[in-house]
């Protein structure tokens, strides 16, 4: 049996969750999230906790215990406090600013690039070049994220492009003139 599996989720105040066969809803303050859940796990509400069990001893269920479980938590996480990831833009003339649903960057290229903000996800960005993503989603949050982090990866030279807020980027030393 799985470790994380094992542990329940706790259901705080103003959280419903709702079991179906083969999904998952959790509903709260920030909004509504559902998940499709397969054969290998099931998944029961007990007073105010989720507690997911394996069907049988396979290997493949242990696997879906342990996954099931994190993901019920981190559904009752986002429809609670929600998740955010922050973008740092780095580099001279790169910025990025939101236009209704749409997130416009000048990342050095010939033309600006243009992003669709998914459904879901509320997008900022300031003057200094952060960008921070938030929504209810943990996985919607870091995908889109990611994409946006991929358009230009920050550079080790001069540590031009994007990353997250919290990444450590690794300097190299650039060449230096023979004499």
């Amino acid at each position: 049996m799985s470790k994380i599996g094992k542990l329940p989720v706790e259901i705080p105040a103003g959280v419903t969750v709702t079991v179906q066969p083969d999904s998952v809803a959790v509903k709260g303050p920030k909004g509504e999230l559902k998940e499709h859940v397969n054969g290998y796990v099931k998944v029961e509400v007990k007073d105010s906790t989720v507690i997911v069990n394996p069907t049988d001893d396979s290997k493949a269920a242990g696997a879906a215990h342990g996954l099931y479980r994190a993901l019920i938590h981190n559904m009752v996480i986002g429809v609670t406090k929600g998740f955010t990831k922050t973008l740092v833009i780095t580099g001279v003339g790169y910025r990025a600013e939101v236009q209704g649903k749409l997130l416009v960057m000048n990342l050095g290229f010939s033309s600006d690039y243009v992003a669709a903000i998914p459904d879901g996800l509320t997008v900022t960005a300031d003057a200094q070049g952060k960008v921070t993503i938030t929504g209810a989603s943990k996985q919607l949050v870091g995908e889109f994220s990611s994409q946006i982090r991929s358009l230009r990866k920050p550079e080790p030279y001069k540590g031009k492009g994007i990353r997250y807020e919290d990444e450590v980027i690794r300097r190299k030393v650039g060449k230096t003139g023979v004499k």
